[in-house]
């Protein structure tokens, strides 16, 4: 039997190809903006493109924000991707100090604008960036990147990385011309993902298939 996945709809993120993704995977997606689905959803994803500080107000004007918070104290598998990986953070320095979810302590800051070398590069980090620990000598056993090799490259496009305050939630990093990025984070069964693994390919698919096995 295939799994339902509800993914969140807030009016913010690129719900049709993260549901694309989730089905050629077998799994049986619910696209919902209802409080009671999200809070009893099977497995959860929060997707999102653009402002943080837009996003979260538009997951609190429809109470999606503490469905979402209900949801993750079930301890169910949750998947934030690229925007929202950020929002499952306590705040965000987006233009301003904003509050986010607060499911991991940490913040979101801005990318440097300058290399480890001190000279300008480009923003976003836009592209194929490949994954590491972020604690040498780290295993991904059983967790979402259970299948991932190390070095395996997805695909991103942000101008912001999140900073866990625990070394524990950081799951795996990219570095972008010597700047450290975090790649993925976690906290038990809620996971994010900075990359968009449904616009990774077959790394990327395989990513989604883990997470649906947990």
């Amino acid at each position: 039997m295939s799994r339902v996945v509800t993914v969140i709809d807030y009016g913010m993120g690129n719900l049709l190809s993260v549901a694309n993704a989730f089905n050629w995977c077998g799994a049986e997606v619910r696209v919902s903006d209802r409080r009671e689905h999200i809070a009893d959803a099977d497995l959860l994803v929060l997707p999102g493109v653009g402002a943080f500080a837009n996003a979260m107000e538009q997951l609190r004007i429809s109470g999606l924000d503490e469905a979402i918070k209900e949801y993750a104290r079930k301890e169910r598998p949750f998947l934030g991707i690229c925007l929202g990986m950020q929002m499952m953070l306590a705040e965000s320095n987006e233009f301003g100090l904003h509050k986010g979810l607060g499911l991991i302590e940490g913040t979101v800051e801005p990318i440097p604008h300058e290399d480890a070398e001190g000279n300008a590069h480009k923003i976003p980090h836009i592209g194929w960036a490949e994954i590491s620990s972020s604690v040498e000598g780290d295993s991904w056993a059983g967790t979402i990147l259970d299948r991932t090799p190390q070095g395996t490259p997805f695909y991103f496009v942000h101008s912001f990385t999140a900073f866990p305050h625990s070394q524990h939630n950081r799951l795996a990093d990219t570095w972008y011309n010597g700047c450290q990025v975090s790649a993925v984070i976690q906290k038990g069964s809620l996971y994010g993902c900075q990359f968009h693994p449904e616009k990774s390919g077959e790394k990327g698919l395989e990513l989604i298939k883990t997470f649906l096995a947990i």
